[in-house]
């Protein structure tokens, strides 16, 4: 595949979404990782701060780019002229609601394909909520996110 995206909020990004990041870039000649704008979500970090944290996070991958998006996937996909989307998926939870996106994908955009990837195990109970939860309550989130992010999350915090 020559394009594939890796979309998400990446609110903060983790060592979970950069395992999946690693893999997938591995399967393609240019991954994006696109940070959505939901405005149904209230983030703990804008648009513009997921951006510089994903960049930073993302800068030892040479075929990976980091960008931001409004609106369908699958238009955004098409644009980009991505052969597929990737998916981590922690447990079945994940898979429900991915699978009812992946068909509608499908629906809206044909020629594109969803790809699952498990997320190692010692990922496997990580997400962006369980991170700010524990920094929230000053919990070490040590080895949970990259180190430049851990700095950004503990500083939004404590202020």
């Amino acid at each position: 595949m020559k394009v594939i995206i890796y979309p998400g909020s990446f609110d903060p990004i983790t060592n979970g979404h950069l395992d999946v990041i690693e893999r997938a870039s591995k399967m393609c000649e240019h991954l994006i990782v696109s940070i959505i704008y939901n405005p149904n979500k209230t983030p703990l970090f804008t648009l513009e701060e997921r951006f510089r944290q994903v960049k930073g996070a993302v800068e030892g991958y040479s075929n990976v780019t980091v960008e931001t998006f409004t609106g369908l996937l699958a238009e955004y996909a098409q644009q980009k002229q991505a052969m597929g989307i990737v998916k981590g998926l922690r447990a079945i939870s994940d898979f429900e609601y991915e699978f009812q996106m992946a068909l509608m994908n499908r629906k809206l955009c044909p020629g594109i394909e969803t790809i699952f990837l498990m997320t190692s195990n010692e990922y496997s109970f990580l997400s962006s909520s369980i991170v700010k939860e524990v920094a929230r309550f000053g919990g070490c989130i040590k080895g949970l996110v990259p180190e430049n992010v851990r700095k950004e999350v503990i500083n939004k915090f404590s202020n």
